[in-house]
């Protein structure tokens, strides 16, 4: 499994991470197999937020794992707060220490090694969160920082106060959610991919020497469903086979290697609960596929260079 270096930090993580939003419901053995399998593939980073599940995923994770110092020492911790379940948003300083509380005791951890802000909150005081992180970081309980689909303005707005390196942003992103690279093709066009919705969110990140943590690689839209074997799209499909063939690997390993072929050196969130999946997804990290080949995928998505 390759390695990547996390912005500024000394901390490297692994080329693919695995989301644990789906595992709420699952049974102990199975997520114990899951994360195993995912260690022995060198997947050492595990995605939570506490609001997946209403916490019940970070519960089952922990208890499925029978979470000791031993076991911890061989994971990279990711979680997320921000969201609150009546349907709002809440950085103040109160909500963010409550909710990294409440996500240690249900990891049943005592730090975590990343916390990221879960998506924009309209009402935030940076201020606020500054003291927040900075209480955090000084009792051990977090080491490092990150925010989830926050513009550079946004972030700009973040680091005024806060004096900790935000070292990731989690962003949709998949060979049929492009966007934020659409517009750096068409630049100076008067067509609908040259308007750019994120404020050069890409370059910005690889400019400031943020992770873009890539989510939903596999989706077409906004959890409309997943692209991959879809009749929907024939032409695409038939690339991704075709190469999937050529590399001897499978189709989903192709659509993971599209995404880390870029030189942004992303990081690509896998949700899947299927071990078999992982196994084969990990793999992506073995090919590089050309620059001819990475084209040729996104234009049989649908897109149009100038």
């Amino acid at each position: 499994m390759n390695k990547i270096k996390a912005g500024h930090s000394n901390i490297e993580v692994p080329s693919i991470a695995l989301g644990c939003m789906r595992i709420s419901k699952m049974a102990h053995s199975d997520v114990n197999t899951l994360i195993n399998t995912s260690l022995e593939q060198g997947i050492d980073f595990f995605d939570h937020a506490d609001i997946y599940g209403d916490g019940e995923s970070e519960t089952v994770f922990s208890k499925a794992i029978g979470m000791n110092d031993k076991i911890r020492e061989k994971m990279i911790l990711q979680s997320k707060c921000g969201i609150v379940r009546k349907g709002y948003f809440d950085f103040s300083k109160e909500h963010i220490i409550e909710s990294v509380d409440g996500i240690l005791g249900r990891l049943q951890t005592d730090y975590l090694d990343v916390l990221l802000l879960h998506r924009p909150d309209a009402l935030v005081e940076p201020e606020e969160v500054a003291e927040a992180f900075n209480q955090l970081e000084a009792s051990g309980k977090v080491r490092h920082f990150g925010v989830s689909n926050q513009n550079p303005m946004q972030i700009k707005l973040l680091h005024k106060y806060v004096k900790q390196d935000l070292l990731f942003n989690q962003l949709q992103l998949s060979i049929m959610r492009t966007g934020m690279i659409d517009q750096g093709f068409n630049v100076n066009m008067k067509v609908p991919s040259s308007v750019d919705h994120d404020g050069s969110i890409l370059d910005y990140c690889r400019l400031h020497d943020i992770t873009v943590q890539a989510w939903s690689p596999f989706q077409y839209g906004f959890f409309e469903g997943v692209f991959l074997d879809n009749p929907k799209f024939p032409e695409l499909n038939k690339v991704i086979d075709r190469l999937a063939n050529a590399y001897q690997v499978t189709n989903s390993a192709i659509a993971v290697a599209w995404i880390l072929r870029h030189p942004a050196k992303i990081q690509t969130i896998i949700g899947t609960t299927n071990v078999q999946r992982v196994i084969d997804m990990s793999k992506a990290t073995d090919i590089e596929i050309t620059r001819a080949e990475w084209y040729e995928i996104y234009k049989a998505a649908g897109n149009v260079l100038p």
